[in-house]
Formats: C-alpha cells, structure tokens, sequence
C-alpha cells in the first residue's frame, strides 16, 4: 500500500466554535471525496491554525465528525506578517493507491489564494 499526504486549507470569517467546527467538518469532507477515501484509509491528520484561531481545536470538529479512531494533531501557523488571516489547513496521510500527481489537494473559500495551482 502506498502512502500519500494530501493537503487543504479553508478559511474562517470569524472566530467562533461552531464555525471553526462547519469550515473544518467542510475541508476534511471535501479532501476525502475528492480523493475517494473512506476512514479507513487515513493513517493520521495534522492540522494547524493561524494564530488568531483560539476558538476550539480543529481536531475536535473531526472527532465529532466520526474520525475519533484516526490520530489527529493540531498545531499553530507561523506568524509571518502580512499572512492570510483566520486559516485552518490539514496534512492528511492516507492509504491511496495513486501517482502523486493525481493527488488531489482542496483549499476552499479565501484558503484558495495560497495555492491557486492547486485550489479546485
């Protein structure tokens, strides 16, 4: 089995837990049915937030969401000036049979700007 790291970000509107839980819940969907994944095949997903993120912990919009199993973390952005602010993203490694080019990556909402060769 191959492992594959997919990457995704979103960004928020405002700091607050119930839409750091809809935007997070909304990006791992996302990064799962764009790459036809199933749980089961998620080795572990690294999340970070930007600094101004203190709300909750992204990692418990994806217990929540049924990913209890899977080992989650969640860490802080660099605070580079000028940076986009209010942005979750996730590092997802995950049992995927396919080149690493066919990979697909998602960033949604103001997230799309950071990587426009791989925002969809």
């Amino acid at each position: 089995m191959t492992v594959r790291a997919i990457r995704g970000a979103t960004q928020l509107d405002r700091d607050d837990r119930e839409h750091l839980f809809e935007r997070t819940t909304e990006l791992v969907h996302e990064v799962l049915a764009a790459n036809e994944l199933g749980i089961d095949e998620l080795i572990s997903v690294f999340f970070t937030c930007t600094p101004d993120l203190r709300s909750d912990f992204p990692a418990a919009a994806a217990r929540e969401m049924g990913l209890g199993a899977v080992p989650l973390m969640c860490a802080v952005e660099i605070d580079v000036p000028g940076a986009l602010p209010r942005v979750v993203r996730l590092m997802a490694h995950a049992n995927l049979e396919r080149p690493r080019e066919d990979v697909r990556h998602v960033y949604l909402h103001g997230a799309t700007v950071l990587r426009r060769d791989l925002a969809q």
